[in-house]
């Protein structure tokens, strides 16, 4: 997430030994040890957990102005930028082949183990009412009946959101590269607001699936699926919201230039990649 006004540098720079590192596999270990305890009942866990979490957001305060200390510092060339880029290729990468698992699991349960089990003598190998039906709510009185979320009012809303955003996020950027300080303030700050309504949306659709659909994550396969692709994705708005953040704060400290931005380049790729996520479980998800 680097990018400085002044990247001339004529070498590789090679930061000097850190803390940060180190600082941040403790807050792991709490992560570890917390989430452990957490999900076995026990009531120092969520301390814990409360305790990575605390260590984490001082970890990446501290990495992160580090980080842009040393990039307006004039520290940083443009080897170093390119590198920056692999990186963050990489990065992405990775979260995509981590939805694709999760999008993988929900095709393999609704097209191929389902039409499968349906093919079986369902009466001697399964249950009687066995129907290879998709949402299927297993075994009779396993799962509780539930309703599921279709894509009006909330999904096709968010997708509207999301959507635009991606649209004022890329005009901030052509701001940035015009030197158009102003509109590159204005526009961010707007995608950074809508990232922040769809969680609110996103928050409320959750409640009402709990509170009135009864749709859980133990709601069978169908649940599980539902809660996993959508709660990981609104994690990811989360995140890139918060990075968003980040660089508005810089933008207004008067960071970054038309020739090395990289660090709002960085979460604007994220935030496009969040976006066609979202595209595919709003078709995927809510409407097949």
């Amino acid at each position: 997430m680097a990018s400085g006004a002044h990247s001339q540098a004529p070498y590789y720079f090679v930061p000097n030994p850190s803390k940060w590192p180190m600082v941040g596999a403790i807050a792991l270990t709490f992560f570890g040890f917390g989430m452990a305890a957490w999900v076995n009942g026990a009531s120092f866990g969520p301390l814990l957990f409360a305790i990575f979490l605390a260590i984490l957001l001082y970890m990446m305060i501290g990495w992160f102005s580090t980080v842009a200390r040393e990039s307006e510092g004039g520290l940083y060339s443009p080897r170093v930028d390119v590198s920056f880029r692999w990186s963050m290729s990489w990065f992405i990468f990775s979260e995509v082949m981590f939805f694709a698992a999760f999008f993988g699991a929900l095709f393999y349960a609704r097209s191929i183990t389902m039409p499968w089990l349906g093919d079986l003598d369902h009466k001697a190998v399964l249950w009687p009412d066995f129907a290879a039906s998709w949402p299927n709510a297993g075994p009779a009185g396993t799962v509780e009946p539930f309703q599921t979320i279709g894509p009006w009012p909330i999904p096709t809303l968010n997708t509207a959101l999301l959507l635009t955003s991606g649209l004022t996020l890329t005009i901030a950027h052509h701001a940035l590269k015009d030197n158009h300080r102003g509109s590159l303030k204005f526009w961010l700050l707007v995608t950074v607001l809508l990232g922040f309504i769809f969680l609110g949306f996103q928050a409320y659709e959750y409640m009402h699936a709990y509170r009135d659909l009864n749709l859980k994550l133990s709601s069978g396969i169908f649940g599980s699926t539902f809660f996993m692709l959508t709660g990981f994705h609104g994690f990811h708005v989360c995140v890139g919201a918060l990075m968003l953040s980040v660089v508005l704060f810089r933008v207004l400290k008067g960071h970054f230039t038309p020739q090395n931005h990289f660090a709002f380049e960085a979460a604007a790729w994220y935030w496009h990649f969040v976006d066609v996520v979202w595209l595919g479980l709003y078709v995927i998800v809510y409407w097949l």
